[in-house]
């Protein structure tokens, strides 16, 4: 139990709670928008939640060692909103509540993470927010075990909707959670059986308590309306060491005399008649926005308890032989990469023939040996994805200092507690699954995106080059369609040496994610120098043209070893051709004109060979150019056959660029 546990009198938080539901009101109504219900009827609990378990400090918000609270039901973000201002965190404002749901107001109609230091997670799609509440958990119970309790040793709560429990997500993480027992983790279920259509009887039957037992969860209910019965079901849920759901059961929109209960309360204003009665209701008699002095100072009496806990802890990090060490990894800073570059120099002089999922697990067995921060893991496809090393044995229900997870058939459950585990900090988390299946895990590496979270996601067997498997199983859409999300830092390596160099960029990225997609075929050495990362730009000139240059081919990944036989050819017929490998277009738009117009200059042919559609390459070939790819779905047949006959061979490419430039 928190530093909060001298609970207050029930006299003292009925009022408390009814802050909660007046600034959710009025918040809504203003901003003529917005969800009031789960605030109101989710007041009570949260105000036992806060007073009683959650340990947290206003005047520290990023305290590492604080307990974690993820609202997932983001919707009802007014509740959060409330909190943050109540106990004392320096934003949101009540002037930033005024503004709710307004252009550049902090508190955006869900809530952000980038946006608000109290805010742990950006949440708004049902169900994430609980799975990525699983990766806090299970990052807690990593760094305890690692640093010890003394540094690492906090809980983390989820406020969790009847939305949230029946999306498809929410079956994998919470298997995750059993499985792994992670008995930190304690989701407060608020069972009002409402939904926006209306009761939850009409859509669903499910036994969910029994769901979650199944899976390794201990469950308990409330009457979310008693204070002290709350108490007793949180206090149950802490002492127990599984995972832990309590049944919350409420009333949707509590207060609102006419429409709480129903759906009609879920996602609209109240009207100022509601609100009238509503606040007639609960004795409210403070004006709009204003909160009563003696019921703002219960609230930030809460608040101040928080800071004798972590003026503790920071004297246990001062004492700590391993403090700066603890420090700088939830920094997120890298140790020197002890061994990295010789590892370069030895690509360069070997000059390796091998499959870029193959050159992953070698760059990753350097790295997981000098970065303790780095935690793995894979959809049930750790041999074909080869994210594994000798440096990461398996995280285990009794054994959490493993720094590699099985999450089973799981990519949507993986991606979302990858982004729970790097947000919570001191954790580098990658994952890795078929690139075909990344649509599985594509909201999670949207969110990733969203909160600038550091999650690596490691995407093989990434084009027709897999074969046989046909397809299903062949991306064609996927690298476009992943590019097509902003912030995100789509690679595409070329061959070992680009495999390193982008994997020390999506290591050293501290404000967002990264994906790395990588072939299943063995694939030739391009390049014999390591004196610099030429990955870093996005794109470089790997084949100058010999003649006049008349033509840039540009390409990314396996196909970079066929445009470089495009370019051999050509040059034999005296056409000047230039090679450009873009293994990240992300990083080459972030580059200045000048050198963009350096590798693809007015004037020229412009050429791109990729094995995915061909959707966006017009902007780098222009409408002038051609593009090279396969804009239909694909084939089972062995990698060879399939090349030949989408024509991405030298053989096939050649007399169409010569047939452009009129030859």
């Amino acid at each position: 139990m928190s530093p909060n546990a001298a609970s207050l009198a029930p006299t003292r938080l009925a009022p408390m709670a009814n802050a909660i539901r007046a600034l959710a009101m009025d918040a809504v109504q203003a901003a003529n928008s917005g969800h009031p219900g789960m605030p109101m009827g989710m007041a009570d609990v949260a105000t036992v939640l806060y007073s009683q378990f959650l340990t947290f400090d206003p005047a520290s918000p990023k305290w590492p060692d604080r307990d974690r609270f993820v609202l997932s039901a983001g919707h009802g973000s007014m509740l959060l909103y409330a909190l943050l201002y109540l106990t004392g965190y320096d934003a949101p404002t009540i002037d930033d509540i005024r503004r709710f749901r307004q252009l550049h107001s902090v508190c955006a109609g869900h809530p952000e993470n980038t946006e608000l230091p109290g805010v742990e997670c950006t949440t708004g799609p049902l169900g994430q927010g609980l799975a990525m509440a699983v990766g806090m958990a299970i990052a807690e119970r990593h760094l305890n075990a690692e640093f010890g309790g003394d540094l690492v040793d906090h809980r983390t709560w989820v406020i969790a909707g009847d939305g949230c429990l029946m999306e498809g997500i929410n079956h994998e993480a919470i298997g995750l959670a059993g499985n792994y027992q992670l008995g930190g983790l304690n989701v407060l279920w608020d069972s009002n059986h409402i939904t926006i259509d209306g009761d939850t009887s009409l859509s669903t039957c499910e036994n969910i308590r029994a769901r979650y037992e199944a899976t390794g969860w201990h469950t308990t209910e409330c009457n979310g309306h008693d204070y002290a019965d709350i108490a007793r079901a949180l206090a149950e849920a802490a002492a127990d060491p599984r995972p832990s759901l309590v049944a919350c059961h409420t009333i949707i929109g509590k207060g609102a005399p006419n429409k709480q209960g129903t759906h009609n309360v879920h996602g609209s204003p109240l009207g100022p008649d509601e609100i009238a009665a509503a606040r007639k209701t609960l004795g409210w008699t403070a004006e709009p926005f204003v909160i009563p002095g003696d019921i703002l100072s219960d609230w930030r009496s809460l608040g101040a308890r928080g800071a004798e806990a972590r003026a503790g802890w920071e004297q246990r990090l001062a004492a700590s032989a391993r403090g700066d060490e603890f420090s700088a990894r939830i920094a997120g800073d890298l140790p020197t990469l002890q061994g990295w570059y010789a590892y370069r120099e030895k690509l360069a002089a070997d000059k390796p023939t091998l499959a870029t999922r193959k050159s992953s697990e070698d760059a990753l067995t350097v790295l997981t040996a000098t970065v303790p921060a780095m935690i793995g893991g894979s959809a049930d496809l750790t041999g074909s994805n080869n994210t594994k090393t000798k440096s990461t044995p398996e995280f285990t229900a009794t054994d959490y200092s493993g720094r590699y997870l099985h999450y089973g058939i799981r990519e949507f459950g993986m991606a979302a507690a990858l982004n729970g585990m790097a947000l919570h900090g001191g954790i580098v988390p990658y994952g890795g699954t078929f690139l075909v299946f990344s649509d599985y895990c594509r909201n999670a590496i949207r969110l990733s995106a969203i909160q600038k979270a550091r999650a690596i996601y490691v995407l093989t067997h990434d084009s027709i080059g897999l074969g046989e498997d046909g397809p299903t199983h062949q991306p064609i859409e996927h690298v476009p369609s992943l590019r097509a999300i902003p912030e995100l830092w789509v690679f595409r390596p070329a061959d070992a040496m680009e495999t390193a160099e982008c994997w020390e960029l999506a290591l050293e990225r501290k404000d967002g994610p990264s994906a790395l997609a990588l072939s299943r075929q063995n694939l030739p050495a391009l390049r014999d120098n390591a004196d610099q990362n030429r990955s870093a730009k996005g794109a470089y000139r790997l084949v100058d043209a010999k003649a006049a240059r008349k033509v840039v081919l540009l390409s990314t990944g396996s196909e970079v070893q066929i445009a470089v036989a495009v370019a051999a050819a050509l040059e034999q017929a005296g056409i000047g051709a230039d090679v450009v490998s873009m293994p990240c277009w992300e990083l080459f738009e972030a580059q200045d004109l000048a050198y963009q117009n350096a590798l693809i200059p007015d004037g020229v042919l412009a050429v791109s060979i990729e094995a995915a559609t061909t959707f966006g390459w017009h902007k780098w070939v222009g409408r002038d150019g051609l593009a090279f790819g396969i804009d239909r779905f694909g084939a089972s047949a062995p990698a060879d056959q399939l090349y030949e006959y989408f024509g991405l061979t030298a053989e096939a490419i050649v007399p169409q660029v010569k047939a452009k430039l009129g030859l």
